[in-house]
């Protein structure tokens, strides 16, 4: 008698649950009922019931553009969504399908699930395991997500399982005025899940924003340059402004020898990073200086880092702090940039360790420009709209 793990639906579902993910009962419900083992032929049952990501599809660089995204992200997602019966729900990013069959689930007999792919052979592929799970009754749409899907709006949800760097205005044009657009939205080199309710004004409103990790769009709203390589070496950064990094002189930079034993004040979780200092980083940095994340490509080394996590840029110098490095930095031609991560540290502290769930959004179309009102936190400018970002005070008791 074997005594090999099995891997099911509900192994996967005690997974999620144990991390803190499935709070709403309809969505832990979906993923109970649907098999994600038949969206993902290719792959044992192990993998298919692991909280884990399943890249399909590369790009020339080695980089996921098609995939079926970990479950606790997609869970999150869903939970923002606020399903239930009865509802008509446009998903952005096929994939799988995976996705649009638990929303099915969620939505009953009743709901309609509308979900468009713009690769043709995924979205075949897709309509095939819908079939197979039960769930024909999904609509599949190939065409660019961007452009929303007319015939069949208004939608009372808008599902998007792709990160953008803005709401594509067909979008808000095809959502009811009480409905709510769920997108894992770019901040400054982070990715975050944000459900986004339409206002009265125009403008769209989220909080409880939780990070995420999906693929980017393609098509009419793909994101601009926002990851560059470092001269040759395997040495990647991700930020919202890294057109303004000279990428020759920072590699000039980074040539020259580290300064040993820097240590930020404060230890940090990759918990506390996530969750409260990089939000609050990304807020708060000062002009001309640039936040950045960071990755070192195939387990390689470059400018004798082999690890990740996230940088920041002064002028004139650069620090880098891995994430699990228990608060040791890289820093490079002098200490300005590591005084500056010990500021914010400071910062972040005396502000009583703000977290992602104080933060909130709001997309402020540009022909409204920025109102008076946004004193506080950042303006970030978009296609379409200013992203306003802050964080709001911590309750007190």
């Amino acid at each position: 008698m074997s005594d090999a793990p099995t891997y099911s639906p509900q192994t996967l579902v005690d997974e999620l649950r144990s991390a803190g993910h499935l709070h709403d009962e309809r969505v832990r419900d979906a993923f109970l009922n649907v098999p994600r083992h038949i969206f993902l032929p290719d792959v044992t049952p192990e993998q298919a019931y692991r909280d884990q990501t399943i890249s399909l599809a590369l790009d020339d660089k080695g980089r996921a553009v098609v995939a079926d995204t970990m479950p606790s992200m997609v869970a999150d997602l869903m939970d923002g969504l606020k399903l239930r019966e009865g509802l008509n729900v446009l998903h952005i990013g096929t994939g799988t399908g995976y996705s649009a069959a638990l929303i099915k689930h969620a939505v009953g007999v009743g709901g309609r699930v509308t979900t468009i792919e713009i690769d043709r052979d995924v979205a075949h592929s897709a309509e095939a395991a819908l079939s197979r799970a039960g769930f024909s009754s999904v609509k599949i749409v190939h065409a660019d997500g961007a452009e929303g899907y007319a015939p069949r709006a208004a939608y009372d949800r808008m599902a998007v399982h792709v990160g953008v760097w803005d709401i594509s205005p067909m979008w808000k044009r095809q959502i009811k005025p009480d409905g709510v657009i769920v997108v894992p939205i770019w901040l400054d080199g982070l990715q975050v899940i944000a459900p986004f309710a339409l206002r009265d004004d125009g403008t769209l409103y989220a909080d409880n924003i939780r990070p995420g990790a999906f693929v980017y769009i393609r098509g009419r709203e793909a994101m601009p340059p926002y990851r560059r390589h470092v001269g040759s070496t395997a040495l990647t950064l991700l930020a919202d402004d890294i057109e303004q990094l000279d990428m020759a002189a920072l590699s000039l930079l980074l040539s020259q020898d580290q300064e040993a034993g820097n240590h930020l004040s404060l230890s940090l979780s990759n918990d506390d990073y996530w969750y409260g200092f990089l939000p609050y980083m990304a807020l708060h940095e000062l002009s001309p200086d640039i936040f950045a994340l960071y990755s070192i490509d195939g387990g390689r080394s470059a400018y004798g880092m082999t690890d990740e996590g996230f940088a920041y840029f002064t002028p004139a110098s650069a620090c880098f702090v891995p994430y699990g490095g228990g608060g040791a930095t890289h820093t490079f031609a002098s200490a300005d940039a590591f005084m500056e991560v010990e500021r914010l540290l400071a910062g972040w502290q005396a502000a009583g360790r703000p977290r992602m769930e104080q933060l909130r959004l709001r997309l402020i179309p540009r022909s409204h420009g920025i109102p008076p009102d946004a004193l506080h936190g950042k303006i970030y400018p978009r296609r379409d709209h200013f992203l306003h970002a802050w964080l709001e005070p911590a309750p007190t008791s």
